[in-house]
Parts: structure tokens; C-alpha cells; sequence
């Protein structure tokens, strides 16, 4: 079962800089949909960005209310995903989570099947 695990979250000042790692296992596929997402208190979860791996080759996107401030990335030698952010505003704080779905015949990233980790919080104050 693939299993994945969440660490890199905490308290910052607006402005401030996290950057997020999730461990994933579990699984072998060469085509992979990673993400990240994050849900705040009373609000919905929404994705941020996401990384599909195919055949060793990476593409990524990110939302565009990060775009500047977030990047996600992978170390394939880790086994890891990670998403860096920078200039961290009160609005990005939410339970932030990694979203594994590997595929072997890749048609989209379907989320809605995606395994879970148990997410890692980041506080932003002002």
C-alpha cells in the first residue's frame, strides 16, 4: 500500500519560508501524480501544485495564487517530494498534504484516488 509522510511544517512571520518534504513508499510505477494541498479551518481543500513523473522525465504546475512563491520539486534518489515556499502570507496557513496516485498507462492525475498522508501544519502570522 503506499504510504506517505509529511514533515517540514511550522510557525513563521509573514514573509517567512518553509519548505516541505513528504516521503513517499510503496509503490514502483515510472508514472507518477505527486501533490501537495492544504486545507484550512473551514475552508476547502485545495491543491497547490503538482509534479507528474513519467518515464524519469518531470513536469510541474502550480496554482496560480502561489505562482512566485511556491515550487515543487522531487528527489528521486530519496524517494521524496517537496514543495518550497517562499514569502509566506497569513493565507497559506492550512494543514498542508501529499498526494500520491502512480498509474501505469498515464491519463490525468486523478486525485480523487489518491493515497494520503496525514499532512504537516504551517502557521503564517502577521
Amino acid at each position: 500500500q503506499v504510504r506517505s509522510v509529511e514533515s517540514g511544517g511550522g510557525s513563521v512571520q509573514a514573509g517567512g519560508s518553509l519548505r516541505l518534504s513528504c516521503v513517499a513508499s510503496g509503490y514502483t510505477f515510472s508514472k507518477v501524480c505527486m501533490g501537495w494541498f492544504r486545507q484550512a479551518p473551514g475552508k476547502e481543500r485545495e491543491g497547490v501544485a503538482t509534479l507528474i513523473t513519467i518515464d524519469n522525465e518531470s513536469k510541474t504546475f502550480v496554482k496560480d495564487s502561489v505562482k512566485g512563491r511556491f515550487a515543487i520539486s522531487k528527489d528521486n534518489a530519496k524517494n521524496s517530494l517537496f514543495l518550497q515556499m517562499v514569502n509566506l502570507q497569513p493565507d497559506d496557513t492550512a494543514m498542508y498534504y501529499c498526494a500520491t496516485v502512480p498509474t501505469r498507462n498515464f491519463d490525468g492525475c486523478h486525485f480523487e484516488s489518491a493515497y494520503w498522508g496525514q499532512g504537516t501544519q504551517v502557521t503564517v502570522s502577521s
